[in-house]
């Protein structure tokens, strides 16, 4: 992918929608590109939060750590191109809250939590974007804890 076609997928994220494309190419061209092998982990929940990342393309599997599930873990979430995994442990300065994981050939723009923070600050849009993602995941979290309590048997 050219520095073009990373700045176009950079104006297509929301997160990104209103800044100015010599920022994204500047943006595009100090963040780290990363190829991901089919499941391949990104990160892992625990670990420290140094970095956010967009998914160029691909999908990422978003899990939990969950000791009785059959397989220790359970999956809450798929995200493909455009989305931003990672940004939680470094606006919250906390350990990885989930566990990332290709699902196919992945590949990423690694934005390092510095990078993060000074596009933030330069333009808040970023910031109130940022937001709306997460209220989007808690309301999605919201949902599936209802619908487990109303599945599960009293």
């Amino acid at each position: 992918m050219s520095l073009a076609e990373e700045v176009a997928l950079l104006k297509s994220i929301p997160l990104f929608s209103k800044i100015e494309p010599s920022k994204l190419k500047l943006l595009a061209f100090t963040s780290e590109r990363l190829a991901f092998d089919p499941d391949q982990q990104l990160f892992r929940q625990g670990d420290p939060g140094d970095a956010a990342y967009i998914v160029i393309d691909g999908e990422v599997s978003i899990s939990i750590d969950a000791p009785n599930a059959p397989t220790g873990s359970i999956e809450v979430a798929k995200l493909g191109r455009g989305a931003i995994v990672g940004e939680i442990a470094i606006l919250c300065d906390v350990p990885r809250t989930a566990t990332v994981t290709a699902r196919g050939k992945t590949v990423t723009l690694r934005i390092s939590k510095d990078l993060f923070f000074r596009l933030i600050a330069e333009f808040p849009q970023i910031a109130v974007e940022v937001m709306r993602e997460l209220a989007h995941r808690l309301e999605n979290t919201n949902l599936q804890l209802r619908e487990a309590r109303a599945a599960k048997p009293h």
